[in-house]
């Protein structure tokens, strides 16, 4: 949906202060309000004046100076000879909206029109970032009428109607863009739910914002390294999987994992297990006998592991190792203070599971998805990958990452086995359980863009080879 950026300026995703902030740091290096604009403008009228091809525009501008960048994209198309015109609910209120204003010549319609025009593609620059409340409702009316009587839909910055820094829709009943063309910085609802849907593609147009101080930032691409021309097994990392009393689960894992990139796979079996990958060894003894072998690489604990006292005390022996561990399902509805060793560990929860382990740890239930796993961090010490279908990961210092949307396919029963298994695969090559629950989400999300529409959990864990040799 969005392209992959390296460069930490260009990744970051900022809340509409941070955002002001950097804004301001431009003025005073001496940028103008008006120069920005005009960049922005113009940066977002290119990829109108592409998607357009010559079609008719309608650009809805605002009061503000998002009305202002209207201005500037409606001006750029005339000069190109694009047919444009500008309906003006208002006229606008910022100096640097009026300048834009004043310097687009074209066809303009000043308050909300009797006849709402049709046209080929709607361009939203009624409100940026900045709105906190509803869209009045014949504003909203307008927005909505001209959003059914266009083709296509682009909304810049961010579509009218969503509160940047939550993802809020503040007005039930928004349109569904084709496309939101970003200015300076990634925001918080380009990803949030529920207004991450609404968005459809993503491009971001630079105006030279600074790299801002503990920004969260966009997931990056998973750049795996081949294993050295002297590796084997054991190097490349031994996987432990301490199953339960539902070894389906816990297979499911294994699958997803032996395509991850670790280089042996044991299954710490509980309940007799059904036909097994021959490169998957399955080992029938107690998880504390299973687990003192010193060159197991990483232990993932939860998948199938069920929740009466027996699975506790398989929990209870996972967690007495030193070994990176990853912790999911199960296990998180099992997990307590103080449990286990001192290695590094992360957390796989879903919403459940989110509010069972903050009642586990005496953390309120309340606030943005992203602050919640900040504090479910520092909490446990573990890195925690909020999964579901706005996917923030999480560090207990407070590094936040934030996932671009993947397939909706993906819900359905075994996904989240399949991820769990991925981040204990790459947990064990790499030993850096940020770097594995990075690479996890992304391989799990490329997974599910190989394995196509309507595919089961069988089907993404195999699809998960695929994704790694698209990030080698």
């Amino acid at each position: 949906m969005m392209p992959r950026r390296t460069d930490a300026r260009l990744s970051q995703v900022l809340t509409v202060a941070a955002m002001r902030a950097a804004e301001q740091a431009l003025i005073d290096a001496g940028a103008t309000v008006e120069s920005l604009m005009e960049q922005a403008g113009r940066g977002a009228g290119e990829w109108v004046h592409r998607i357009a091809a010559g079609r008719s525009v309608t650009v809805l501008c605002g009061p503000g100076n998002n009305g202002g960048d209207g201005y500037v994209i409606a001006r750029y198309l005339a000069e190109r000879h694009v047919p444009v015109r500008v309906i003006a609910p208002a006229s606008p209120k910022t100096s640097a909206a009026i300048a834009a204003r004043a310097a687009f010549s074209g066809a303009r319609a000043d308050g909300i029109p009797v006849e709402i025009p049709h046209g080929d593609i709607l361009v939203d620059c009624l409100f940026g970032s900045g709105l906190t409340r509803a869209i009045e409702p014949s504003w909203f009316g307008l927005l909505a009428s001209l959003g059914a009587s266009h083709a296509q839909r682009i909304a810049i910055d961010l579509p009218s109607g969503v509160e940047s820094d939550s993802g809020a829709v503040l007005n039930p009943g928004l349109p569904a863009y084709d496309l939101t063309i970003v200015l300076g910085a990634w925001k918080h609802a380009h990803f949030a739910m529920p207004s991450a849907p609404l968005m459809g593609t993503l491009r971001l147009v630079d105006i030279g914002v600074a790299a801002m101080r503990d920004a969260a930032t966009v997931l990056p691409m998973a750049h795996v390294r081949a294993p050295a021309p002297d590796d084997y097994k054991y190097t490349r990392g031994l996987l432990a999987i301490v199953g339960g009393a539902m070894p389906g689960a816990a297979m499911l894992a294994a699958l997803a994992a032996r395509h991850a990139g670790a280089g042996y796979l044991r299954l710490i079996a509980q309940a007799q297990v059904g036909a097994v990958p021959h490169d998957v060894v399955v080992v029938g003894d107690t998880p504390a006998n299973a687990l003192a072998d010193p060159r197991i690489a990483a232990v993932l604990v939860g998948p199938g592991l069920g929740r009466d006292d027996a699975a506790r005390g398989r929990l209870h022996a996972a967690l007495a190792t030193d070994f990176p561990t990853v912790i999911d399902a199960d296990a998180l509805m099992l997990l307590r203070p103080g449990q286990g060793g001192k290695g590094p560990r992360v957390l796989t929860p879903h919403a459940g599971e989110m509010a069972a382990l903050e009642r586990a740890f005496g953390l309120g239930s309340t606030g943005l998805k992203r602050d919640r796993t900040v504090r479910l961090a520092a909490a446990t010490g573990a890195v925690v990958i909020g999964k579901g279908p706005d996917t923030v990961i999480a560090t207990p210092a407070g590094q936040v990452i934030v996932a671009p949307r993947a397939s909706s396919w993906l819900s359905v029963a075994g996904t989240g086995d399949v991820l769990a298994g991925i981040v204990a695969g790459r947990l064990a090559v790499t030993r850096d359980p940020l770097r594995a629950a990075c690479e996890g989400v992304w391989l799990h999300g490329k997974a599910a863009e190989f394995a196509g529409p309507g595919f089961a959990a069988e089907d993404l864990a195999q699809a998960v080879l695929s994704a790694l040799r698209a990030s080698l």
